[in-house]
């Protein structure tokens, strides 16, 4: 199979597991009271955060794993497979067994662990291929906002026939993800058969990489806040349906899906540094104008804007992780990005739950875009003092 081929295989890859994933988001709701939760707002905070908590635990072993084996494609296929299984244990056990939230919540952190081995490496394997760093990336990016951008709309639609629906399709989605994967050529580089903290070593003598690590972070951190305050807030604010909060989503994830290629390909051109000053600055703002946004007309339009500045920073950040890093060190560096990442989502779900509940929606929506203005702030100066190792600049 031709690298072409194979990046548009892998870019199907991340794009289903991202689908599985955002199929839960517009009616989470509905779906943790339909698990035998009690308290709507607690519960699915700690629903989604169970499985983010779980990538960040775990996304730097897959990837420690990886390069100290040279290989990735067994430990993809071997996530999606469980990742099935857990997905399908999360909608069925309910029904035949008494089972308390918080074995709910394990059963979802295993999950979580499962599905990240398969999204953090089959991005690795993207970084595998030639043809632009910044063009790699790009087709990560555009599967995953494609990914989201079907998922929500696609998820409230599923929620209108049965709660647990999305569990079940989520499910069968993670074993095309096992087929797909086996069909592409494992081009790991040959593994140093040192210990895992020998990977995780060489992240340390790379500081640069705290740069796009604390952007990849920002970056995330509001996907993780409009998952869950977003959607209960659209819900709530303009009564909307799961289907229609899934449409309002959907704003925001089809410009930052359809936008990524294009300017993945322009920070080859231009660099990284442009795109991620240019939306960092701008990116909190946007999120405070949804949550300002009195009708959801407007509210729309802001989460379209959010949408195409995520699309400019999101390429270039994950195109910098690679610049910045031999063959040899890319699914620790790239498992360490996904760690942050999701470290960021966890904390947007977290963060905002917690103001959310105690002083409302409003406040929420403060202190995630100051939050985002605020690391932006701290991080751009390094960012812009960063040089890229020659051999490693993106070419004009």
């Amino acid at each position: 199979m031709s690298e072409r081929r194979e990046r548009v295989v892998l870019a199907s890859v991340v794009f289903v597991v991202l689908l599985a994933q955002v199929l839960l988001y517009p009616g989470i709701d509905t779906l943790v009271v339909a698990l035998g939760a009690g308290f709507v707002l607690d519960a699915s905070m700690w629903f989604l955060a169970a499985e983010f908590a779980a990538f960040v635990a775990f996304a730097g072993v897959w990837g420690a794993v990886s390069d100290r084996t040279g290989r990735r494609v067994p430990y993809i296929v071997g996530g999606a497979v469980a990742g099935s299984a857990l997905y399908a244990a999360l909608a069925w056990l309910p029904t035949v067994t008494s089972i308390s939230f918080a074995t709910i919540l394990l059963l979802r952190a295993l999950q979580g662990a499962a599905t990240i081995a398969a999204f953090s490496l089959s991005m690795t394997m993207l970084m595998d291929l030639s043809g632009g760093h910044g063009k790699n990336m790009g087709a990560a990016g555009i599967a995953i906002g494609s990914g989201t951008a079907l998922g929500a709309p696609l998820g409230g639609q599923l929620y209108g026939v049965s709660p647990t629906l999305p569990l079940y399709v989520a499910s069968g989605l993670f074993l095309l993800v096992a087929l797909l994967s086996a069909l592409v050529t494992d081009r790991a580089p040959a593994g140093d058969g040192g210990r895992l903290r020998r990977a995780a070593r060489r992240l340390g003598e790379t500081p640069e990489l705290a740069i796009p690590y604390a952007f990849g972070f920002i970056d995330r951190l509001t996907a993780g806040f409009f998952a869950l305050v977003g959607t209960l807030y659209f819900r709530e604010a303009f009564g909307l349906s799961p289907g229609e909060t899934g449409l309002v989503l959907a704003l925001f994830f089809a410009p930052f899906a359809l936008l990524q290629y294009p300017f993945g390909v322009l920070s080859d051109s231009v660099g990284r540094t442009a795109p991620i000053a240019a939306g960092s600055a701008l990116y909190g703002l946007a999120v405070v104008g949804v949550g300002l946004a009195p009708t959801v007309e407007l509210a729309g339009v802001g989460m379209v804007v959010v949408g195409v500045i995520g699309a400019l920073m999101a390429p270039a950040t994950m195109a910098l992780v690679t610049d910045l890093v031999g063959e040899r060190g890319r699914a620790t560096a790239m498992a360490g990005f996904n760690a942050a990442g999701s470290l960021g989502f966890l904390t947007g779900i977290l963060v905002g739950g917690f103001v959310a509940g105690e002083f409302g929606y409003l406040a929420a929506f403060l202190v995630a875009g100051g939050g985002e203005i605020a690391l932006a702030l701290l991080a751009l100066p390094r960012l812009l003092a960063l040089e890229l190792p020659t051999e490693e600049r993106p070419t004009r």
